[in-house]
């Protein structure tokens, strides 16, 4: 548990440097495009990327962080216990989830990686780079979650997201 934690935390962090290199991509690129008339041909095509995989990394380490968005109106009213069982069992909607996407979105970029597709802009990367990015994130997410919900009843957790009230 405490290396899955880990590596998802470091991978959340690898996708904040990511979303932070988008930023600047795209600040530079509106530079260059609005004082200077020189566009690029590589800043809108990487930052996709940079923000594809960015939000992807990050998901495991939210869900241990409790910044996923919850609606527990209704749940915050049942007792603890109840509340627990309504927490594993999102837990449980999660897993499933991801692992199912991990699946199809390792076949997708499998298929993409022995054909050799790519992009078509004038970069022309591989599409693997950010079809891989699914499989990686939602299998981190997968493996988190199975995390959570081992450790669920030994923790004082009642909602998978902060509370905002």
């Amino acid at each position: 548990m405490k290396l899955i934690t880990y590596i998802s935390r470091y991978a959340c962090i690898l996708g904040s440097f990511l979303m932070a290199a988008t930023g600047a991509m795209l600040t530079y690129e509106v530079i260059a495009r609005y004082f200077f008339i020189k566009p690029t041909i590589w800043a809108a095509e990487l930052s996709q990327l940079c923000l594809i995989w960015g939000c992807l990394l990050a998901m495991a380490h939210l869900l241990t962080a409790r910044r996923h968005i919850t609606v527990n109106a209704v749940t915050s009213l049942l007792p603890n216990t109840f509340q627990k069982i309504c927490v594993a069992i999102a837990l449980a909607v999660v897993i499933l989830f991801s692992a199912i996407v991990t699946v199809w979105g390792y076949e997708i970029f499998y298929d993409s990686f022995i054909r050799g597709r790519t992009t078509g802009s004038l970069l022309n990367l591989p599409v693997w780079i950010a079809e891989a990015s699914v499989p990686v994130g939602f299998g981190l997410l997968t493996i988190q979650g199975v995390g959570e919900l081992i450790t669920l009843s030994s923790s004082g957790l009642f909602s998978l997201g902060a509370s905002h009230e």
